[in-house]
């Protein structure tokens, strides 16, 4: 091979690495952004919530939250929408389809972050503390009951 066609070689690969480096890196921002661990003000605050520590033992639910003994089993994604890390083991959902709520999502195993399509799995684990949160006009968010289709849309995989 001659000296300009090993030129030409290096050149096509030069450009195919950097078209390689400026994909990853597109893709990277955005996945960063999606997973960066979501702050929300709420409405009530108790001293003791999901996230706090009380003599080295990790505490996983408090008040407004509902306790489902899970035994291994699977969570979906109740709608399409996205996860994002939350206090200690807890994530968030959101989704469009319900913009006013967000649903915080403790004690699962390796939970599925970013965007996710409904009936997706989210994670499974022993037991699920899940919370409702409503998005007040100031701007909080304050514990409200959930509603037993969201739960079921949450336990069972359409």
């Amino acid at each position: 091979m001659s000296m300009r066609g090993i030129g030409l070689v290096f050149v096509r690969f030069a450009v195919a690495i950097a078209i390689l480096v400026l994909l990853r890196l597109g893709c990277s921002r955005q996945q960063t952004t999606e997973l960066t661990p979501k702050k929300i003000q709420l409405a009530q605050t108790w001293e003791l919530q999901p996230g706090s520590a009380i003599a080295g033992y990790s505490v996983t639910g408090g008040l407004g939250d509902i306790s489902i003994a899970l035994s291994g089993k699977t969570v979906f994604a109740p709608f399409t929408g996205l996860t994002q890390p939350y206090q200690g083991s807890c994530v968030l959902f959101s989704s469009d389809e319900v913009p006013a709520y967000l649903f915080r999502l403790c004690g699962l195993k390796q939970p599925r972050l970013g965007e996710v399509r409904q009936g997706q799995p989210l994670g499974n684990g022993d037991y699920l503390q899940f919370a409702a949160l409503r998005k007040q006009p100031n701007g909080t968010w304050a514990f409200v009951e959930p509603s037993r289709n969201i739960l079921e849309r949450t336990l069972k995989q359409p």
